[in-house]
C-alpha cells in the first residue's frame, strides 16, 4: 500500500505568527542596542532557522553577533510567553478542517518548521492538532531550511517515497526544499511571500485556500 505523506511548514502557513515573530525579532534587536528590521523584513526570513536569519537581516554583521541575535531571540520569545506577552496565534481559516479531511483520505500528516521542538510542540498542543501529524521535523535536529534533511527525515519516519510526498508552504525557502528533495512543492497564498515568490522558487501549484489542498494533493 502506497504511504501518502503531505509535510506543512508551520509559520505562515497552520498559523499566522507574525505579531509574536515582529515581537520577539523587535526585542532581540534592542538588546544588542540595534534598530529593529521592520515587519515586512523579518516575514521575508520566517522559515529560516534563527542563524541563518539573522545572516539575512543583518548581512554585514559578523557570526557572533548573529548567534548572540539568535540566543537573544529565542529568550526574548521565552520571556514573552512567560509574562502573557504573546498574542494568539490563530490557525489560518480552514486548516483544521483540512487537516482532518487529508487523515479521512489516507494522508500522513507531517510537520517541517524552523521553530523549535519546544515552539513547535507548544503551538500544536494550543490548537489540539498534535495528534493529526505523523512526523515533526524541526530546526533543533536539522539544517536550515532550503536544505532538504528535514523532508528526508519525514519521509523516512513515515515509510513514504518523495513522489508520494509533497511539502506545503508559504515560502520561497519551502518551495526549494521541496525541490531538492524531489518532493512535490504545493505553495498557499495566504503566508508570508508572494505568490510570484514561491512561483519563481518552483512551486508546483499554489493554493489559494485551505479548501484547494485535497483536489491539489490528489
Amino acid at each position: 500500500m502506497t504511504t501518502r505523506l503531505a509535510i506543512f511548514d508551520c509559520d505562515g502557513t497552520l498559523v499566522d505568527s507574525q505579531a509574536n515573530i515582529g515581537r520577539a525579532m523587535d526585542a532581540a534587536f534592542r538588546a544588542s542596542g540595534l534598530t529593529p528590521p521592520a515587519l515586512a523584513d523579518t516575514r521575508r526570513i520566517v522559515g529560516l532557522s534563527l542563524v541563518e536569519a539573522m545572516q539575512a537581516l543583518m548581512p554585514e554583521a559578523d557570526d557572533a553577533a548573529h548567534r548572540r541575535l539568535a540566543h537573544d531571540y529565542k529568550a526574548a520569545f521565552h520571556d514573552l510567553r512567560q509574562t502573557g506577552g504573546l498574542d494568539p496565534e490563530p490557525l489560518f481559516e480552514g486548516i483544521a478542517d483540512i487537516l482532518m479531511t487529508l487523515v479521512e483520505q489516507g494522508w500522513l500528516l507531517g510537520v517541517a518548521t524552523g521553530k523549535s521542538d519546544r515552539g513547535l510542540a507548544h503551538v500544536l498542543a494550543a490548537h489540539g492538532i498534535a495528534d493529526r501529524f505523523a512526523t515533526l521535523q524541526t530546526a533543533d535536529r536539522h539544517p536550515s531550511k532550503p536544505d532538504p534533511s528535514m523532508l528526508i527525515a519525514a519521509m523516512d519516519e513515515a515509510g513514504a517515497l518523495a513522489q508520494d510526498s509533497a511539502m506545503i508552504g508559504d515560502t520561497s525557502f519551502d518551495m526549494a526544499m521541496a525541490r531538492a528533495a524531489g518532493c512535490r512543492a504545493v505553495g498557499v497564498a495566504w503566508g508570508y511571500h508572494s505568490v510570484d515568490d514561491l512561483a519563481a522558487a518552483g512551486a508546483d501549484v499554489i493554493a489559494r485556500h485551505a479548501s484547494d489542498l485535497p483536489g491539489m494533493l490528489a
